[in-house]
């Protein structure tokens, strides 16, 4: 069964359309990633998918309608890391995770030991026991991505198959923190059965991670499918208006920039 079909999903902000008619199918447990250049309606897409804005189209998740979800139900089995996430002040790392167990705690009750120990044990696979009693605020931001993933993995725990949605999970983080968190997205897929959804401005590392690409541009679907198939030289100089080559390796397709050659510049031989 297909974990997240999307059906000729249109929004419109201010009354402009942002994303015009794109669907997509993305199978349990696969990692689809969105891409485009700036404005083409990643993070539009990728909200509206969560429900958190209003749109037009289909949007199902392992074959039942969002719109016949009810939002606690929805919120049980699908969890959104914003690419900004409020961060509320003073709060310790650990309440902070526990949040994610909103969902599960019935009206007007409080969290159960249970709620407690799911938080705990998703502290230890995070590795942030050690940051459990500080404050949020205090974390880097490698540190603080894992604090967010942890919330949303809380707020997962105890569903079979969840969705996670990512929106540009690696904005602001330097090479090595940027591959602690995506190297732990993946074992976490695999561990919990999850399927992932992310927005990325970094091709290659889109194209390494992810299972198939969708290629936007202002907000239309141009291609969607394995990276070796999205991530050619053609639609990139096309829809980006970049000079590049593309270098086939082991782990995926390398997107590599072309410096604009002219006279003088170094290297030129005389």
């Amino acid at each position: 069964m297909t974990a997240l079909h999307v059906s000729e999903l249109s929004v419109e902000l201010g009354g402009k359309p942002i994303v015009k008619s794109v669907s997509l199918a993305v199978e349990p447990g696969e990692w689809c990633t969105i891409i485009g250049p700036n404005g083409a309606g990643k993070s539009t897409m990728l909200n509206a998918i969560a429900g958190l804005l209003p749109s037009a189209g289909g949007i199902s998740y392992r074959g039942r309608p969002f719109a016949n979800i009810s939002r606690r139900q929805r919120a049980r089995e699908v969890a959104v890391v914003a690419q900004n996430p409020t961060v509320p002040p003073g709060m310790s790392v650990f309440d902070y995770v526990l949040l994610g167990r909103n969902p599960h705690v019935p009206p007007l009750g409080r969290e159960s030991a249970n709620d407690l120990e799911v938080a705990w044990d998703v502290c230890k696979r995070l590795s942030l026991v050690e940051f459990a009693r500080r404050d949020l605020e205090t974390l880097s931001g490698g540190e603080r991505q894992r604090a967010f993933l942890a919330r949303a993995l809380t707020q997962l725990s105890g569903t079979e198959y969840g969705l996670l949605l990512l929106d540009e999970p690696t904005s602001a983080l330097d090479i090595g923190h940027q591959q602690e968190v995506l190297d732990l997205v993946d074992d976490l897929r695999c561990d919990a059965d999850l399927t992932v959804i992310t927005s990325m401005h970094e091709l290659s590392v889109a194209g390494e991670y992810a299972d198939r690409l969708l290629l936007l541009v202002d907000g239309e679907r141009v291609a969607y499918g394995p990276p070796s198939e999205v991530l050619t030289q053609e639609l990139i100089s096309r829809h980006y208006k970049a000079r590049v080559n593309v270098v086939e390796t082991p782990d995926g397709p390398v997107v590599v920039p072309v410096r604009r050659w002219r006279s003088g510049s170094r290297g030129d031989v005389d």
